[in-house]
């Protein structure tokens, strides 16, 4: 089928033009508001005298991703990136003639180039007005227009003859010579100037006295859709394939442009019916085989099928993975020969990479033995020229976001018939469609890598080895992966042996409640490092979560277990109660005040002190282990006492069986859950003793110390021990109030404690050499493995460890 042209006929394809005389006889610019008004959206913006943009409609604002309110005043060179051969076109009185043109520029919004065809005409007579530019978006021309075909691009320079723009790869376009005073094209042209703008008129008669841009068919090709003619659209046809073209075996054929169209929908529907990027790879080439190619391999940048980052730029260095292989030859037959996963660095000059680095699809119409053997030349470990010998090869590169995925190899055994246009055609719109799913299953496993790996590295590794206790974590991510969320748990050792327990919920789900629960989670860390009581820890929270945004909402549940005591403190701000489950294998839902979540404030946190047996056990846990859409919170906490009743004794077998009884293996919600054995210290290893203040107890005092460490066979830490609880006690004689108190207590180190009823904490300083204080907590400090001081209900404690 010969397309019909719209410039003479003498004008060979892909030669340029040598003048630009006027038009045949009869001609009339049709294609301006019957085909390239009609078809395409037309942006349209105006300049002044000095070039700077006077107007700007709304499909300039859709084309190029720029708003007219950030367009109007600029040089359009320098707003849309234009390059620089198409600079000069943007100044007025440049041309005395239209100027046509096209090239690619990236929308200023996210970055994709455009394939943008250009016509820019000085205005001489237009009041205020220096130029009219008019583009149009040539996907849409080429998708939506008569078949348009690839060639270069005419441009009418000052002379009034027709040059080609050598740098470019789009549609040819040229201006009709010919004056016009067709109505419908003026009214076309008028609506896409501001129709209040008094100058409209003129710049619209204008235009059509420089001459309307034509868009140019001169090739003689099958296109799927027949040219349109004036009238209604005929049905779409394609040639009918030569008698005789289908061979015995083989495979089906599409015959019309309508199972075409519905190849390409179930192909795409196939294909982006999952987010693994790679699984969408390997779906784009089972669709093809054996309807399009009797083989066919996926290879992708090992950047992109690892999804570790932004597809890189196509250098002799870059390396390919296989992704994906199929064939309808026997099975098993090129396992050994392209193997799934492999990875290869393609050398210079390989038809692949030149595939990636045009954009172009490489068509060979039969292998012979001699580009079989540079096709195989890289493979120095085997031989697969029989794989290319004979047999028609297509090279389709997968190009998204004007970025290189990789590329689909494909190739039909001598007995089919080649590649032709209709079939490159198709092929090239799969290729384009399924890098977009590629490209969006990369990057949706990315975001979901990131926000894995983030909320990985914010929660805890293991659980810390501390006395008198035993911890025991389980966390389940939600089933899908986009509903990584907030949950987060903690056990942090406090001074005296005690154990403080963490769990909260974040509300939301994503990387950015994934980072609250990090800041939240560092900040109960910092509070609990400074012995903060539970239900004042709480408050503190929730003041920090209030100041940081109306985002920050989670509950969270702290607990305080001393073994020493044996008690447990806790305090809820709006979390799961947990589960108190007896050395006999009793439960209860322990009854602690609610509190409203962290983040809402106006309401106080109170904490709960409860007595707790050696052997007993505590259950926090997130809603996601309770809640279903079959089950309430309620059922679900009936339901964990059941399997907690039912659970060995071991910590590690309990949390699996009560995950695998509750059925967390695919959460909705992400799951945590923290059991802690209390266990508790035994008497024999802790010693006390009430001391008087007066100057004697310090000599008392290290009298104990030593006689108990004695008792413990400590004997090699009596000097140290002795030296450093003396400080503490002189410390608390000289600065403190009330009664003095020591404590000595055996766990995983040697705590010795201090108390007293003063108000004011002590301090690390330097002291002076004429000081005479400030010594005591530096020798403190240099002996002792860790030290600190935090406030009680009635005064303030100084302590040290002292490793075993």
């Amino acid at each position: 089928m010969t397309v019909p042209q719209s410039r003479p006929p003498d004008v060979a394809d892909g030669a340029p033009d040598t003048a630009a005389g006027a038009p045949p006889e009869g001609y009339a610019p049709r294609f301006l508001h019957q085909r390239l008004f009609g078809v395409a959206r037309i942006a349209a913006f105006t300049l002044d005298r000095d070039g700077r943009i006077l107007y700007w409609n709304a499909a300039a604002a859709d084309l190029f991703g720029v708003p007219p309110d950030d367009a109007v005043g600029h040089d359009p060179a320098a707003l849309l990136r234009l390059p620089g051969e198409h600079r000069a076109a943007f100044q007025p009185g440049a041309f005395g003639h239209v100027w046509c043109g096209a090239c690619t520029v990236p929308r200023a919004d996210h970055g994709e180039l455009v394939e943008t065809a250009w016509w820019v005409y000085p205005l001489e007579d237009a009041p205020g007005i220096g130029a009219l530019a008019l583009a149009a978006d040539l996907r849409h021309l080429r998708e939506e227009g008569p078949g348009l075909s690839m060639g270069g691009v005419l441009v009418a320079g000052p002379d009034g003859a027709a040059r080609r723009d050598s740098g470019a790869r789009l549609l040819r376009v040229e201006p009709a010579l010919a004056a016009s005073a067709d109505a419908d094209a003026a009214r076309a042209l008028a609506r896409l100037l501001p129709p209040a703008d008094p100058a409209t008129p003129v710049i619209a008669r204008r235009v059509l006295d420089l001459g309307c841009p034509a868009v140019t068919l001169s090739l003689t090709i099958r296109l799927p859709i027949v040219p349109y003619r004036g009238g209604p659209p005929d049905d779409p046809r394609v040639r009918p394939r030569a008698a005789g073209a289908a061979r015995p075996g083989e495979p089906p054929r599409p015959d019309t442009v309508r199972e075409h169209l519905a190849f390409l929908g179930e192909a795409g529907d196939q294909i982006g019916g999952s987010l693994d990027h790679l699984q969408a790879a390997r779906t784009l080439a089972a669709a093809i085989v054996p309807r399009f190619a009797d083989f066919a391999a996926v290879e992708l940048l090992d950047v992109v099928a690892d999804a570790a980052g932004p597809a890189a730029d196509i250098d002799d260095t870059v390396r390919v993975r296989r992704v994906g292989v199929v064939h309808n030859d026997e099975p098993g037959r090129w396992d050994d020969a392209v193997p799934e996963g492999e990875v290869l660095r393609l050398p210079p000059g390989t038809s692949c990479l030149q595939a990636m680095r045009s954009g172009r699809t490489v068509h060979v119409p039969r292998v012979d033995d001699a580009c079989a053997a540079r096709l195989a030349a890289p493979f120095t470990d085997r031989d697969l020229r029989p794989l290319y010998t004979g047999r028609a090869l297509v090279i389709v590169p997968l190009i998204a976001r004007g970025r290189a995925l990789g590329n689909i190899k494909l190739l039909r055994k001598p007995d089919r018939p080649g590649f032709d246009d209709v079939d490159l055609a198709l092929l090239g719109e799969l290729a384009r469609r399924a890098a977009l799913c590629i490209d969006n299953g990369r990057l949706y496993r990315r975001e979901v890598q990131v926000a894995q790996e983030l909320q990985r590295s914010m929660l805890p590794d293991d659980p810390p080895d501390v006395a008198g206790a035993r911890v025991r974590y389980r966390y389940r991510p939600a089933g899908q992966a986009a509903q990584v969320g907030g949950d987060w748990f903690d056990a942090i050792p406090l001074p005296g042996c005690r154990l403080g327990i963490v769990v909260g919920d974040v509300m939301g789900h994503g990387l950015t409640s994934a980072a609250i629960m990090g800041q939240l989670r560092t900040a109960v860390r910092t509070l609990a490092g400074e012995d903060t009581r539970p239900g004042r820890l709480l408050r503190q929270l929730d003041g920090l979560a209030r100041r940081l945004g109306e985002d920050y909402l989670a509950t969270c549940l702290y607990a305080i277990y001393d073994p020493v005591a044996r008690t447990c403190t806790l305090a809820n701000a709006g979390h799961v109660p947990p589960v108190l489950v007896a050395p006999d294998g009793g439960s209860r839902v322990l009854d602690l005040p609610e509190g409203v979540p962290i983040g809402v404030g106006g309401a106080p946190f109170e904490a709960v002190q409860i007595p707790v047996e050696d052997g007993s056990r505590l259950v926090l846990c997130t809603d996601g282990l309770l809640e279903r859409r079959d089950r309430d919170l309620d059922e679900g906490l009936r339901e964990l006492r059941g399997h907690l009743a039912a659970a060995p004794p071991d910590l590690d077998a309990a949390c699996d069986a009560v995950l695998a009884g509750l059925g967390s293996d695919n959460p909705v919600d992400d799951v945590a859950l923290v059991a802690v054995g209390f266990d508790g210290l035994p008497p024999a290893d802790v010693a006390a003793w009430d001391l008087e203040p007066e100057p004697s107890m310090v000599r008392w005092a290290r009298a104990q110390v030593a006689e108990r460490l004695t008792r413990w066979g400590l004997d090699a830490l009596t000097p140290t021990i002795q030296l450093l609880a003396s400080e503490l006690a002189t410390n608390a004689l000289l600065h403190g109030a009330g009664s003095v108190r020591l404590r000595l207590v055996r766990g995983r180190a040697l705590v010795c404690e201090v108390y007293d009823d003063g108000a004011d904490l002590p301090h690390l300083r330097t002291a002076a050499a004429t000081d005479e204080s400030g010594r005591g907590l530096q020798l403190v400090s240099h002996l002792a493995a860790r030290w600190g001081t935090h406030r009680t209900a009635h005064g303030k404690v100084v302590w040290f460890e002292h490793d075993l």
